[in-house]
């Protein structure tokens, strides 16, 4: 049985195919190439450095470091064990994968009505949301909000969120939505009993034994965290870079959660093995195929026409955020996210493939872009598995 991962950042995978390649069919030589476009997009200065993993058949074959940690104030080198702020990875992983496990003990079901938890939501036209369309990005709810309703901490911050107005009706738009997962972090913490941090670590991390993952990353461990952008003026370093999530005190449902590409490649055997891993379940396997099917998704194009997208329950299928899938994976296949930060997961079911990439592209001053390395290393990984 075969099953391949790459990891840059953070990201999530399942393994129902059609067709098992075995593990001699993967090109060695080819995933040396990785390499290669790696220490090509340092060099144009897309990041100052990254880690790769790539994990097949339930094993990590592709593992390595590039460059640097940091490049300010003193250049450190990248090491394998560097902890990363996921940014945006924090959706699929922390928060939809929280919202499965509520789903899946019965305290919410996906067509709930946000009003049925949150009476307040409500107001000015949001009676029609629903669970699904907040995992979705269909909600209607803008992408950001402004950085104000932040201003006066979480519970004047959700006040706020519940009284904003929808931008199109609820199942009529993909829009990406920080605001959104805001929501569905909130909603762990009413639903849940417990904030997304305490939530996500009892129930995901510690089961999966992901030791280095987590929200508010304490002291010690700051040696090891890749520093990211500015905040006024000085190098964020073991804090959050969104915005949002910082005025939340680093624990939100759209950003906010730190790990390693190691930490991650266990979250992502746990998805390919059917929601378990090391004898531990995590997940019902038929919740990790319901997590991951693709649903279409209305997509406005620049013309104002629609067109047809694809997301799963927190992962993106087919959409303009899907880059990272490369050109040889085969659309409505796989899943995957990134984050602002730099970091990315693809995960390619049908070969039993991942893809994770972690950088801190925003360091030092919020200028680097990895999107032509994600692209690259999609197609590279998919080459080496045969597609």
């Amino acid at each position: 049985m075969l099953r391949l991962i790459v990891v840059c950042c953070a990201m999530n995978g399942l393994v129902f195919s059609a067709h098992v390649a075995s593990a001699a069919e993967i090109n060695a030589t080819k995933l040396k190439e990785i390499d290669t476009l790696v220490e090509a997009a340092i060099q144009r200065g897309d990041c100052p450095g990254a880690v790769v993993v790539v994990v097949h058949d339930d094993k990590i074959v592709y593992r390595k470091a590039f460059g640097n940690r940091s490049l300010k104030p003193k250049e450190i080198a990248m090491t394998t064990d560097t902890i990363f702020d996921l940014a945006s990875l924090t959706k699929p992983i922390a928060t939809a994968t929280s919202i499965l496990l509520l789903i899946e003990k019965g305290k919410l079901k996906p067509d709930d009505l946000v009003s049925q938890h949150w009476p307040e939501f409500k107001s000015n036209g949001k009676d029609k949301v629903t669970i699904e369309h907040l995992l979705l990005h269909t909600s209607g709810l803008t992408a950001d909000n402004a950085i104000g309703d932040y201003a006066d901490g979480k519970a004047k911050a959700m006040e706020r969120i519940a009284g904003l107005k929808l931008e199109a009706a609820p199942g009529t738009r993909f829009q990406y939505s920080d605001v959104g997962y805001i929501v569905l972090g909130e909603f762990i913490e009413r639903i849940g009993g417990m904030p997304i941090d305490q939530f996500a670590k009892k129930h995901i991390f510690d089961p999966l034994k992901m030791r280095d993952t987590g929200f508010t990353p304490p002291e010690s461990l700051k040696l090891r965290i890749a520093p990211t952008g500015l905040r006024s003026g000085k190098i964020i370093l073991g804090e959050v870079h969104d915005p949002r999530a910082y005025k939340l005190d680093g624990i939100a449902g759209h950003a906010g959660l730190f790990s390693t590409a190691d930490d991650l490649a266990r979250y992502c055997r746990m998805l390919l093995r059917g929601g378990e891993l090391d004898e531990t379940r995590i997940l019902e396997a038929k919740n990790v195929r319901a997590f991951t099917a693709p649903h279409a998704v209305p997509l406005l194009a620049k013309d104002k026409t629609t067109t047809k997208g694809l997301r799963s329950w927190g992962w993106d299928v087919d959409t303009p955020y899907s880059g990272q899938r490369g050109d040889l994976f085969l659309r409505g296949e796989g899943y995957g996210h990134t984050g602002f930060t730099g970091t990315s997961i693809w995960i390619d079911p049908s070969t039993k493939t991942a893809i994770i990439l972690l950088t801190n592209r925003v360091h030092p001053e919020d200028k680097g872009n990895v999107s032509r390395l994600r692209r690259e290393l999609g197609t590279l990984v998919a080459a080496a598995v045969g597609k």
